[in-house]
């Protein structure tokens, strides 16, 4: 079981100092929220049964890679995912720049987590069609992977159209940074299983995993990829009975919140590092 944290529980200007103590506690990962910009007439939530956004549109919000280029360099070991990146809001070409460049500048310890968007006005103050952000997503996952991948590739989608470009250095990590699949409907599982290294459900509890990670599994099967679909949950404090019940539900990395408060955080990160030693050797159920 892989145990990661998330910085967006807590202040910006805690986030460094958050970071260091997580990598030498012996966190796997730190995961940090990802928007462009907030409207500040929206409505919605990700969340199911949530009639409001979840955060207001005064929220500070910064550039993830660069962000997360910052905390790299005060780093070693802690690798470091966005929950998640927009892919559709950007070009594939500023996506796989700025991506390739924080894999290669944090040593490879880049994990991408990508959705396709559940925030309606932030796509129409951008100018993009949200209804049809799913197909603007496919399009952009793989342009981003050619682009990681081939010496000169060349595109002709319904929203991106080049003639051959290149595209260089490539990123640090094989294939570029392993892409995390943030939804719950069928074309996130699809995305799973056809794109990505893993999937990051957003409203399933434990008890509700085992048919999409079978699903995802038997998809990869039909096309030939026999490794694991990596499942990432964010779920509950991080007590070590928790992360049991999270393995035995298939997840491979818990995204934890061992701290009540921003003002506990630090002192809750370190006396968290028993529970890491104990975490590392919970196997996680497969399909």
């Amino acid at each position: 079981m892989k145990v990661a944290i998330s910085l967006a529980m807590m202040r910006p200007s805690m986030w460094a100092d958050a970071a260091i103590l997580a990598d030498h506690v012996g966190f796997e990962s730190a995961w940090i929220p990802e928007h462009l910009v907030f409207p500040v007439a929206s409505k919605g939530s990700p969340h199911d049964g949530a009639e409001h956004p979840p955060v207001p549109a005064s929220i500070p919000t910064f550039d993830v890679f660069s962000y997360i280029s910052y905390l790299a360099a005060k780093t070693e070991h802690l690798h470091f995912g966005t929950q998640v990146y927009n892919i559709g809001l950007r070009h594939p070409f500023i996506t796989a720049r700025a991506a390739m460049t924080t894999d290669v500048l944090s040593n490879g310890r880049l994990e991408l987590g990508i959705g396709a968007s559940w925030l309606r006005e932030e796509w129409e103050a951008n100018g993009l069609d949200f209804d049809t952000r799913g197909k603007r997503v496919d399009e952009a996952i793989a342009i981003c992977q050619k682009l990681w991948t081939e010496d000169t590739i060349e595109f002709h989608g319904e929203h991106f159209d080049f003639d051959p470009v290149m595209f260089e250095p490539k990123p640090m990590q094989i294939g570029g940074p392993p892409l995390h699949i943030g939804g719950d409907g069928k074309a996130a599982l699809r995305r799973a299983a056809t794109a990505g290294k893993g999937w990051i459900p957003m409203n399933h509890a434990p008890a509700q995993l085992w048919d999409p990670i079978c699903d995802i599994a038997e998809r990869r099967a039909a096309i030939g990829r026999d490794e694991v679909c990596e499942i990432t949950l964010a779920w509950g404090d991080g007590a070590l009975e928790s992360l049991v019940e999270l393995a035995e539900a298939g997840v491979h990395r818990a995204i934890v919140k061992p701290f009540a408060s921003g003002k506990e955080a630090m002192e809750k990160i370190e006396a968290y590092a028993p529970i890491l030693a104990e975490a590392a050797s919970i196997p996680t159920r497969e399909p």
